[in-house]
């Protein structure tokens, strides 16, 4: 059995890290947040030690670090991306191995930085990109490495259209502040860029074509793959057949004209990482490279005006 801290005990994501941690027969010893309103962790680890202070919560893993009875093993960290880098370098620091939602940090001079953090400890850091652990997206991959051996220079045109409605909270949340949240391609699509470019190959060119608050869209190029995507919180470029579902939230992928379905199973994706990490898997640092490469460079593009390489919903934007 593995000991576990969390880091963000009060987020969105971190009752899937709880379950996760449950579910893999570990232990939460200690969590911590500024926010108190936490009762689920009582249906999880009503043991667990509770901090609200990030001080008094680093007293006691570093108090639990030197004794010999309870040692963590891991930190988890579920906190605003832009704390993402100084809290994985505090669970390095202190001995454990970390495992961080995604993007797992902003920049890839954030990568580097941690990656010389890691060779000082000792320590691993794991990101949680659970779209690689998806059956129907490993198939995926799996169909086109063939097709791929026997036609190295074939290019694939994907559509990537990604809506997942969100009330006027997000824009007054970190989550709507670009600083910290990297921004809506940042936020809600750094899991789908990875899942592509591990697919379809290293980015090799990126265009956008628009860039709000609520929505981002563009082009981009993989050795492999031309990929036309739209990424929005915004309800209304929901289509209207599926808002007439009673549906907030619209996922589609298309691959050379055909919807890629991949919609069910991915209740479960948290625990499957967590027991590819605890089986001596996960995906480290390198691995989450590209994708942070190509949301890094889509926040500091300058939009461009809509071609024949804009995604079709563009249209929905600027009329």
């Amino acid at each position: 059995m593995k000991n576990f801290a969390l880091i963000g005990a009060a987020g969105y994501i971190a009752p899937r890290h709880m379950k996760a941690i449950k579910e893999t027969g570990n232990e939460l010893v200690v969590a911590y947040d500024p926010y108190d309103g936490i009762g689920i962790m009582d249906s999880n680890f009503p043991k667990a030690d509770f901090f609200t202070e990030f001080e008094r919560f680093e007293s006691f893993v570093d108090e639990k670090q030197r004794e010999n009875k309870i040692k963590i093993d891991y930190v988890a960290i579920t906190t605003p991306n832009y704390l993402h880098k100084h809290h994985i370098g505090f669970a390095l620091r202190s001995g454990a191995d970390a495992i961080c939602e995604k993007p797992l940090v902003l920049t890839p001079g954030d990568i580097d930085h941690l990656l010389s953090i890691e060779k000082a400890t000792g320590k691993k850091v794991y990101n949680i990109l659970q779209l690689r652990l998806h059956d129907s997206i490993i198939a995926l991959k799996e169909k086109i490495a063939k097709e791929l051996e026997s036609n190295p220079d074939k290019v694939y045109d994907i559509d990537l259209t990604y809506l997942t409605s969100r009330g006027k909270w997000y824009f007054e949340s970190w989550k709507g502040d670009e600083e910290k949240s990297g921004g809506i391609a940042s936020n809600i699509g750094v899991h789908f860029f990875d899942m592509l470019s591990w697919i379809f190959g290293e980015n090799e060119e990126n265009v956008v074509h628009i860039k709000r608050p609520d929505v981002n869209a563009g082009y981009m190029k993989l050795k492999n793959a031309n990929v036309r995507w739209f990424l929005s919180v915004n309800y209304d470029y929901i289509p209207e057949d599926v808002r007439d579902s009673g549906k907030t939230t619209f996922r589609s992928i298309e691959v050379d004209g055909e919807e890629f379905e991949f919609s069910e199973g991915f209740t479960d994706l948290h625990t499957t990482s967590y027991k590819h990490i605890l089986n001596n898997g996960g995906f480290g640092l390198e691995e989450a490279r590209n994708s942070i490469n190509i949301v890094s460079n889509i926040r500091s593009l300058t939009p461009v005006s809509l071609d024949e390489k804009a995604h079709p919903f563009c249209s929905k934007v600027i009329s």
